[in-house]
């Protein structure tokens, strides 16, 4: 679908080269915008119709009055808009159809689910280990991790572990949290751990602004350490970027329209209008 938008707009773009120069287009308008091609997507997904050789989007710029040059152009200026968001005006899209009544199965799937999918898309595994098996002190320093340069976000955090029998520490707990800058904790949460048999550890923190390092302690000794016999697995730390800034991605990077694409934009917007790579 994108090869064919491209060649279409390529050819309108050299028509209307001498005509007057493009609109940017209210933001109001722009999400009615996105509201119709919503649906337009969902249609042909759900009818299981190809777009490659439909003309489907020009017609829905032509009914408010624009073109597909005002929407390229208008899409192109969010990168220098301080005050505007792409993903507020695809939020606000979402947000008339279901003041519309207009979201039914395939609809909801696409629609209700935006947020969603632009998290899991850019939701990134940081740490993932299989087995890490502690019998000495010494090596407890494995079961301590540390992950700088956070960003605002969820950070889920699991893994399963077993204390053996032979470990005699009591009063053992398991720990994470964010650092500030100023090294003190903030989402702090410890529990104590149960020795015998499989257990899971499973947690989810949402960092804000303030957070810099994100820091797992696994074996925090309470009483005097003594030697540990502990076995780790299936740890993972997974990042899902702020909702808010995984849709404005999503949105500027790739979506379900081809032609809000970024590299639509590169390949047809005035080298004025280039985004940069």
């Amino acid at each position: 679908m994108k090869t064919t938008l491209r060649i279409l707009l390529l050819a309108a773009a050299v028509a209307a080269a001498a005509c007057a120069r493009h609109r940017i287009i209210p933001d109001e308008k722009l999400a009615m915008i996105f509201r119709d091609a919503f649906l337009v997507n969902a249609y042909l997904s759900t009818e299981s119709l190809s777009g490659d050789s439909l003309n489907v989007y020009e017609p829905i710029f032509d009914r408010y009055g624009y073109t597909v040059e005002d929407v390229q152009y208008t899409v192109a200026s969010f990168s220098r808009r301080k005050s505007a968001r792409l993903g507020d005006v695809v939020n606000r899209a979402a947000d008339l159809l279901e003041q519309e009544g207009l979201i039914y199965d395939r609809e909801v799937a696409v629609l209700d689910t935006v947020n969603n999918i632009a998290r899991r898309r850019f939701t990134r595994t940081l740490r993932s280990d299989s087995l890490l098996r502690v019998e000495r002190l010494r090596d407890t320093g494995l079961l301590r991790i540390r992950i700088p340069e956070v960003r605002p976000g969820d950070y889920a955090v699991s893994y399963r572990y077993r204390i053996d029998s032979a470990d005699r520490n009591r009063n053992v707990r398991t720990g994470v949290w964010f650092e500030r800058a100023d090294s003190s904790r903030t989402a702090n949460y410890t529990m104590l751990m149960r020795r015998g048999s499989d257990e899971t550890f499973s947690r989810t923190l949402t960092a804000d602004s303030s957070a810099r390092t994100l820091v797992l302690d696994i074996f925090i000794f309470r009483d005097k350490p003594l030697t540990p016999r502990i076995d780790v697995r299936d740890l993972r730390i997974t990042f899902t970027p702020d909702t808010a800034l995984a849709v404005d991605s999503l949105y500027l990077e790739q979506s379900e329209l081809g032609i809000f694409a970024d590299e639509f934009f590169q390949a047809f917007a005035p080298d004025s209008l280039q985004l940069p790579l």
